[in-house]
């Protein structure tokens, strides 16, 4: 059976099927003059809350896709991903530059968790 759980407009913030949870993008709340350090502590706490309502938590993060608006801004987004999670807990994990995700964002995260 697939669940799906907090529909949006365009997406459901969560799809699961099988004890697999498939997470849709996610973004910083508060934007404007945010650095990427900023936007990924939001976004990488927002994954902790969705994830919790989800009935699991990060240590069971079997992919993510990171898109960033600017390269040069990779270190300081893996700074703040690395100290959010465990070395042994690091899903599998794709980063990709982008050139726009919308007025004022540096970063996006997509996750996908086992139950």
């Amino acid at each position: 059976m697939i669940t799906r759980r907090d529909r949006t407009p365009i997406m459901h913030r969560s799809v699961e099927y099988a004890d697999v949870i498939y997470f849709g993008g996610v973004l910083a709340d508060e934007l404007k003059g945010a650095s990427m350090r900023a936007q990924t502590t939001q976004v990488c706490a927002k994954l902790d809350k969705f994830l919790a309502e989800a009935g699991t938590d990060k240590t069971k993060l079997i992919s993510a896709t990171l898109f960033i608006t600017d390269m040069n801004l990779k270190q300081e987004m893996n700074d703040v991903w690395t100290s959010w999670l465990d070395a042994q807990d690091l899903p599998a994990r794709a980063t990709i530059g982008v050139s726009d995700l919308g007025q004022d964002v540096l970063i996006e995260i997509v996750v996908t968790a086992a139950r």
